[in-house]
């Protein structure tokens, strides 16, 4: 048998430690979600714990006015200060992470489940069915979701339901786009073929087999989608299409609070806005995490 020399020894032993910590990295990126990954997590832990514990936390009624307290600052009476009728902003801001986190759950909830569907019928029923789908598919898209939920407004009133609802047919293609495309990936692998031969139905290898391992990418997609629901509701509760006062809410805490910026008092646009802005934030992190290790297990 032939040896190796010193030289080509290195070279082999360099090889495989480049392999392994290629290995590691790739383990790394799909163990973990980093960092970045956890604090974001943590960051939408609290906001949920807020929105669920607002009875609790929250240290007054939001809704109740005190005319003699408008554009109050910060002290004992109101931690945050309030705003232009006198109301706390500290109990506004907690019980309105209700609403901004509800809405975009909905909406989310709605059009990934659709979508799914949509998605997994078109894939495995193929042909004129898969076609239709797509062309309906590419029909909604068109639509800019902000849009069709301001015409959904005008035609059923300002309010949550109806702007949840335009929404989330706005954002069916989105997820039934990426559903489709994995899915069809993964029916045309060997195993969906060896299934099909043993007369496993396919409404189960769906279920079964290919659901599981493209929910990765759904789940990812759909984090993704959250923030971006979120940032749209809040849009229509600012001009009033969404949420409609005096219920709290932090897209309509910005639009209502544009007028204390005005007179040199920000505090409620502000606050508001962090609180959107951070939970969005938080969001697309945890998004880009969870679609990277999607793609790294692929």
């Amino acid at each position: 048998m032939t040896s190796l020399s010193a030289d080509e020894h290195m070279t082999t032993l360099s090889a495989d430690g480049q392999m392994l910590a290629r290995e590691a990295r790739r383990l790394h990126r799909t163990g973990s979600l980093g960092a970045s990954g956890w604090t974001a997590v943590g960051v939408l832990v609290a906001v949920a714990a807020m929105a669920i514990l607002a009875p609790v936390l929250a240290p007054q009624d939001p809704n109740a006015v005190d005319l003699s307290a408008a554009y109050e600052g910060s002290g004992a009476a109101h931690l945050l200060g309030a705003d232009a009728s006198g109301r706390d902003l500290l109990s506004r801001l907690i019980w309105g992470s209700q609403t901004a986190l509800l809405g975009p759950f909905l909406v989310v909830a709605a059009s990934t489940l659709i979508g799914v569907i949509v998605a997994l019928a078109a894939v495995w029923f193929g042909g004129w069915f898969d076609q239709a789908s797509v062309r309906v598919i590419d029909a909604v898209f068109a639509f800019p979701g902000l849009l069709l939920a301001i015409l959904a407004t005008a035609l059923f009133g300002a309010g949550l339901g109806a702007a949840v609802a335009a929404l989330a047919i706005a954002y069916i293609p989105y997820i039934a786009r990426i559903v489709r495309s994995a899915a069809l990936r993964e029916r045309n692998l060997p195993y969906v073929a060896a299934l099909r031969v043993q007369g496993v139905h396919g409404l189960w290898i769906s279920l079964k087999h290919i659901l599981p391992n493209v929910a990765g990418l759904i789940v990812a997609n759909a984090t993704l989608a959250f923030g971006f629901a979120l940032m749209d509701l809040a849009g229509l509760s600012f001009i009033g299409l969404g949420v409609q006062p005096p219920t709290a809410d932090w897209g309509a805490m910005v639009g209502s609070g544009m007028a204390g910026v005005l007179q040199g008092h920000p505090q409620e646009a502000l606050y508001a806005s962090a609180l959107i802005v951070a939970t969005v934030a938080a969001v697309n992190v945890l998004g880009d995490r969870l679609t990277e290790r999607s793609e790294a297990r692929a």
